[in-house]
Parts: structure tokens; C-alpha cells; sequence
């Protein structure tokens, strides 16, 4: 027998039985839209956790810093800590660390970070605790620009944090947008803005210049015009990695450090020698290492922390929230399933009731010579069938409960993150009615077995 006309039996089997066809496809309806919407909120949660990790920085990145700026505790890559002792020579990061790691495999870009704290103005208002930083071309291109462009190598154009407006207050009242909730009146594009590099100058200068006549007065420091190239994407309440400094070229910023605190000065922030005197060499805050791929991350990750330096990278926290996504994926795609076993068990007990209602018939079919096997897919074509049914409609019922879902509890409410927090992909919703039909046939192969297993005169002989 064709398929065609087994397909055609079995259809036909099934609309002669509405009420009980009906009822056993409900149930898969059921089953389905269950496991593919518990399956879904586990994805949505996975996604907006990496959308929420993305937005702190990005995952091939690795951010080294030397615990030598700030004492002489080594932490190692296995998270032990080791006392590099007082005596030992200071690991700095430095032009040729920065070169030791561009070397290493895996990685294809690396960037020196040179964080200087300046005083900036701009009319009546100013900001004194503003993070300037010096940074590499390659760094510059990661950040994303609602306007204007990255300063040149060697220039010093800002690019400036889409937050940053927030933090500058009247100088003469103190006031800005935590006390008052209104933007100062700052156009970084339009205007440039008066940075002061030598802030202890600046806080002597206004601490002794109505001091006592014995003490000597500090005059204060210079100002130096610098311009806006660039605004950080985002509005004042969006947030990312960029959003709270300020970058230039660090080539640039190196140069304008060297004109500012010539003559020997110490620079703000810099390391010194045994006798006090500055280094002729820059010493980074930090380095940000760009590694290939995400999975090479923890590896080259290993390699620095075994150099003696301390390194952080997004894939830390990415590891254990995985580890509790796939979890509560396993839980709710399992509470899913027990609804879709209990479908299955709806199917068989059709089929089983099919089989004896149709006892007559089979017998009639097994006299007349027609195939076991065709006996046996008629059956299992019949439960696939209601299988593919279930399953094309519990994919529609998913989709509204997952509008309804989206609609009414927003991803942002559960991980802070905007977007929805119930995401059915293609491949998720083609896999369950592949699923749904593979139950179906799997809940009929036993019944369609013992049609097989019929004897044809006792099936003739049964009212």
C-alpha cells in the first residue's frame, strides 16, 4: 500500500473520531506549548544575562593591572596569593610589558590604559573629579560614537562619556544635576573645555591663597583648552562601559602629561624611585589584552596571571551564570516535559482504544493479504499525525503565551537588562514539533504492534 493512501486512511480514521481526536490533541497542544515556553523563559534569562555581561564590556576582553602600583601582594592565576617581597623588583606595566603581550598567542590587540584625574570647566560649570584616560587607537575603535570621531594618534581630542554631563555642578553654588535634576548647561561639542592637570596645585592654590601671611601662596595652576571630537553613544540614565570617563589617545595624553610637569615633576598618579625622583618611562594603570575568541580568553587569561599579574575578564562571571542558567533551563524544560509524557500517555490510550474498536477491520484487512508492516504504519501515521497537530498548534499557543509573558513582565524587572524576557527562536520552535510527532509515533508504536499481533479470524469473529 502507498503512502498516500495510508496517510489518507489514517486522516480519515481520525475525523471519524472528532470529539476523542480533539481532546488527545489537546493534550499535546498542552504538552507542547508547556516545554516550549519553560524553554524559552530559560533562554530569554541566558540571553539578557550576556546582553547584561556585553554591556559591561566585552567578552574577549581581559583587564590586566600591576599589583605593584598599589603594593607588593601578587595574586596568582590560580587565585592564591603570594608576597612578591619588598626587595623584588616592581612589575609595572609598561611599553615593553604591553609588547609582551602582543606577542602572545591568541592575542590581536593590546592597549595600555593611563588614568589621570583632572579638573574640567566649561563656563560657569566644572567637574573635579573627572577620569581622563589615555588609551590606544585599537581601544578608541571599540567605543560606539552617537556623534563625532576618535582623536588622531598623538592628538589630544576627548571622547567624551554619555554620562559624564551628570557630574559637572556650578562652580559658584555647588549645584548640578544630583541637586537640582536639570543638565548643566555644558556643550562639549560646541565649546571646548579648561582642563587642569595639576589638581594639588589647584587645591593648594585655593587652600592658602587666603591663609595666613607666613605661609607662602601657591599660584594656580595653568589651564589648557582641549577640544570634544566625540560623544559616547547613549542618554544620561543609559549605562555602559564607557559611559562615567573620558578618552584620548594615550600617545597624546603622554605628551601633554610631559608639557604640563616638566622640569622633573612628579605626574599625579606616577611611580617614583628610591629617592623620589620620577621614572623616564610612562608606568599604565592597567592594559586591556583583546583576545581572538571567547574561548581562548581563559587560557590567555592563565598566561598573564602566571606573569605576576592580576587579571579580570568578563568570562569569570559569564562561567557561574551559566552554570546557574543551564540549571534553571534543566528545571523548567523538565516541568515542560512531564506535561508532554503526560500527552504521550493521552496518544496511547487513543490508539489502544483505536485498535479495539477497529478489531473487525484489521482481521478484514489481515484475510484480504494486506501488509503487517502497512497495518503497523497505518497506526503509527495516525499518532504522528496527531503528534504534528499538537505540535503546529502548541507552537502557536506559545508564541501568544510568550506575547502575553513579554507584554506584562519585562526582562528589565528580573536582570535589569531591557528586552523580552520569553524568546522562542526558529530552531526552537521547529525542533518541538519534531518532538511532538517523534512522542506521538513513540506513544503509538505498542498499539500499533499488537494490531499486528491480531489474530485475523479471532479479529473477524469479535462484535
Amino acid at each position: 500500500m502507498r503512502f498516500p493512501d495510508l496517510l489518507s486512511m489514517s486522516l480519515n480514521n481520525l475525523r471519524r473520531r472528532k470529539l476523542r481526536t480533539f481532546l488527545t490533541v489537546l493534550g499535546v497542544i498542552i504538552g507542547t506549548a508547556s516545554i516550549v515556553v519553560m524553554v524559552s523563559l530559560g533562554i530569554g534569562l541566558n540571553e539578557l544575562q550576556m546582553e547584561s555581561i556585553e554591556a559591561m564590556g566585552s567578552l574577549t576582553t581581559i583587564e590586566v593591572s600591576s599589583p605593584s602600583m598599589y603594593g607588593n601582594v601578587v595574586y596568582s592565576s590560580s587565585g592564591g596569593m603570594v608576597s612578591s617581597g619588598q626587595d623584588s623588583e616592581p612589575n609595572y606595566i609598561t611599553d615593553d610589558v604591553i609588547g609582551q603581550f602582543s606577542r602572545l598567542e591568541h592575542v590581536k590587540a593590546v592597549s595600555p590604559v593611563l588614568q589621570v584625574n583632572v579638573i574640567a570647566r566649561q563656563g560657569a560649570y566644572e567637574c573635579q573629579y573627572l577620569s581622563l584616560m589615555g588609551v590606544s587607537q585599537y581601544y578608541l575603535e571599540q567605543i560606539p560614537l552617537a556623534k563625532g570621531h576618535i582623536p588622531a594618534e598623538g592628538e589630544t581630542g576627548l571622547v567624551v562619556g554619555n554620562t559624564v554631563i551628570r557630574d559637572f555642578t556650578n562652580a559658584k553654588t555647588g549645584d548640578g544635576y544630583w541637586q537640582t535634576g536639570k543638565l548643566p548647561e555644558v556643550d562639549f561639542m560646541g565649546k571646548p573645555l579648561f582642563v587642569i592637570f595639576d589638581t594639588n596645585a589647584y587645591y593648594q592654590s585655593q587652600g592658602t591663597s587666603s591663609g595666613s601671611g607666613d605661609q607662602q601662596a601657591v599660584s594656580p595652576p595653568k589651564k589648557y583648552l582641549m577640544e570634544t571630537v566625540g560623544m559616547v553613544e547613549g542618554g544620561i540614565d543609559d549605562w555602559n562601559s564607557y559611559s562615567y570617563s573620558i578618552y584620548t589617545d594615550v600617545e597624546g595624553l603622554k605628551q601633554q602629561l610631559r608639557t604640563v610637569f616638566r622640569g622633573g615633576k612628579v605626574i599625579p598618579g606616577q611611580p617614583v624611585n628610591q629617592k623620589g625622583k620620577p621614572y623616564s618611562y610612562f608606568v599604565y594603570n592597567s592594559a586591556q589584552v583583546f583576545v581572538d575568541d571567547m574561548d581562548h580568553v581563559t587560557e590567555v587569561q592563565k598566561v598573564i596571571g602566571d606573569m605576576g599579574y592580576q587579571v579580570y575578564s568578563q568570562m569569570d562571571w559569564l562561567e557561574s551564570q551559566k552554570q546557574q542558567s543551564n540549571i534553571a533551563q534543566a528545571v523548567l524544560g523538565g516541568i515542560g516535559a512531564v506535561a508532554l509524557f503526560v500527552a504521550a500517555i493521552g496518544i496511547a490510550n487513543t490508539m489502544m482504544m483505536s485498535i479495539y474498536e477497529r478489531t473487525k477491520e484489521i482481521g478484514v484487512m489481515k484475510v484480504l493479504g494486506c501488509d503487517m508492516g502497512n497495518i503497523r504504519n497505518m497506526f503509527l501515521i495516525e499518532s504522528g499525525c496527531i503528534g504534528f497537530l499538537g505540535g503546529v498548534a502548541g507552537i502557536v499557543l506559545s508564541f501568544i503565551i510568550s506575547g502575553v509573558i513579554n507584554h506584562f513582565v519585562g526582562g528589565e524587572q528580573l536582570t535589569g537588562m531591557a528586552g523580552d524576557l520569553s524568546r522562542i527562536p526558529l530552531w526552537l520552535a521547529a525542533a518541538a514539533v519534531v518532538f511532538a510527532v517523534f512522542v506521538g509515533m513513540a506513544a503509538g508504536f505498542m498499539p500499533a504492534l499488537r494490531a499486528m499481533k491480531l489474530s485475523p479470524l479471532a479479529a473477524i469473529r469479535n462484535e
